[in-house]
């Protein structure tokens, strides 16, 4: 079996794809918070393509890890120069795997913080980008605030010379800019956040103004903020995933990547120091993202969780098995077009009924195996962001939401932490303690759950949203989670 590595890139199989250029001709532009397999299916990959073309080998990647858990992946991939294999699984069965070589260093920041604000203050990195998931931005998910109590936060700001956050790095990397007459940087996020620029614009201005106002200052005029929408569905890899890339392709490989075909990147073309050709990689340039973020936040995002909590508690552990039963397709449709789709404002060459069918296709690929604990984790990150809105705007247009109430319930009950047939579920979440106290309340206190006006508002005192919920999740313990869902199908058309 061959290692992967520089050295052995050429003693490959012929099937593994392999990166054309020479990698040593390749230097750092763009430094990465959070790689994880999402970033390494899409922006990396991207990189890689156009680096491939002859294009953009001055803009490699650095990546730079700050929670604990991430120094496993700089050991990783430390160990294989930095390369990893992406493997596309087909519906099919077929296999396409690539070995991506765009990711040219890796910084775990505890380590060394000092040399991560260094390189943040290069001149030669233009771009820093992030994926760091819903809950990394530190703020509030209702009112949107920063969160300054943060003990983490409190610290950096005590002890701006050492930080322990990604808040405190890149803030301190661009005041060390700023003192040396350097160019700021583009901050370019790619999270499943609504306006995911303005987002970091909000949160990083926070921190920098609790830090130094005149530096906030510099910030917002300086630093440009592009929103984006990013779509490709990366599950965990899989000791499997591992294990099927040695037998198939004769490589050794300590953290591949696996993901689906579909691949979407739709970037706001607004930068400060220059970017690399993406679009001649596949990424759509435009002026407003949010047509296209909306679209992919209240149709894909918020039907994972319309499937996941169901599925869950029907019996299933994969998002491929709900989405081959036609119950659960049919609640997955009807939510989509009857609930979700009415809040979206056109969105520029896109057929919406093909983006739902087409959906529906990718969440069903048996290939992918996305596991349902994977879709059901940190919930109060994700439902306030992708489901409330959808709710509240149906409300106020006097739209259906039988569904999307449904999916609350659904959430509430799985969180329980029993299912069905009484195994016990690990519920994934930041506030799991909290959550599962409020949870435990569901039969006799049933509003209990919605009564949490840090991820719900003041939701529970719609008379229409609460008489809805109340009926879902009466149901799901009654009868469970398909009578449940075929009891929604009759609700059709009622508003």
């Amino acid at each position: 079996m061959t290692r992967l590595n520089n050295d052995n890139l050429s003693r490959l199989v012929p099937e593994l794809a392999r990166p054309t250029y020479d990698r040593g001709t390749v230097t750092p532009g763009i430094v990465h918070f959070g790689v994880g397999g999402f970033h390494r299916a899409h922006q990396a990959m991207t990189l890689d393509a156009l680096m491939n073309r002859g294009e953009a080998l001055d803009w490699g990647i650095v990546g730079v890890g700050v929670m604990p858990g991430d120094r496993r992946m700089q050991q990783a991939l430390a160990a294989q120069d930095h390369l990893y294999t992406l493997v596309v699984k087909h519906p099919d069965g077929r296999r396409e795997p690539r070995v991506i070589g765009s990711l040219v260093d890796y910084r775990f920041a505890p380590d060394d913080p000092v040399a991560v604000i260094e390189l943040l203050a290069d001149p030669a990195i233009r771009i820093v980008s992030l994926t760091v998931t819903e809950g990394g931005y530190n703020f509030h998910p209702v009112s949107g605030e920063f969160d300054l109590e943060n003990p983490a936060i409190r610290h950096d700001l005590e002890h701006p010379e050492a930080p322990k956050t990604t808040f405190g790095l890149i803030v301190e990397g661009l005041a060390r800019r700023r003192e040396r007459g350097i160019a700021p940087f583009t901050l370019m996020s790619c999270d499943n956040i609504q306006g995911n620029g303005e987002v970091a614009r909000e949160t990083f201005g926070a921190y920098a103004r609790a830090r130094d106002p005149e530096l906030a200052e510099w910030i917002e005029a300086s630093v440009a903020f592009p929103n984006a929408m990013v779509d490709r569905i990366t599950p965990v890899t899989a000791e499997t995933d591992i294990a099927e890339l040695a037998e198939h392709f004769d490589v050794e490989d300590a953290w591949p990547v696996v993901c689906e075909p579909f691949t979407q990147w739709v970037l706001e073309d607004h930068f400060v120091a220059g970017r690399p050709p993406l679009e001649r990689a596949g990424v759509q340039l435009v002026d407003d993202v949010v047509p296209f973020e909306l679209m992919k936040l209240r149709l894909l995002n918020a039907s994972h969780q319309a499937l996941t909590y169901f599925g869950y508690l029907a019996g299933y552990r994969y998002a491929h098995e709900v989405c081959q039963d036609p119950l659960f397709v049919d609640f997955l449709l009807d939510y989509m077009r009857r609930e979700g789709s009415p809040t979206l404002a056109p969105v520029p060459g896109i057929d919406l009924e093909q983006y739902r069918l087409t959906l529906i296709e990718r969440f069903a690929n048996p290939e992918v195996k996305d596991t349902l604990a994977r879709l059901c984790a940190e919930s109060s990150d994700r439902i306030p962001k992708w489901l409330v809105p959808v709710i509240r705007e149906q409300l106020a247009r006097g739209g259906e939401i039988h569904r999307s109430a449904a999916v609350v319930a659904s959430w509430a009950r799985y969180v329980e932490g029993v299912d069905e047939r009484g195994e016990p579920i690990d519920v994934v979440d930041r506030l799991r303690e909290e959550l599962m106290a409020i949870a435990a309340e569901n039969r006799t206190r049933p509003t209990a759950f919605i009564e949490n006006h840090e991820l719900f508002g003041d939701l529970a005192e719609d008379a229409r949203f609460r008489e809805a919920y109340l009926a879902a999740l009466a149901s799901l313990h009654d009868v469970g989670a398909r009578a449940t869902l075929e009891a929604l199908a009759t609700t059709r058309g009622e508003a």
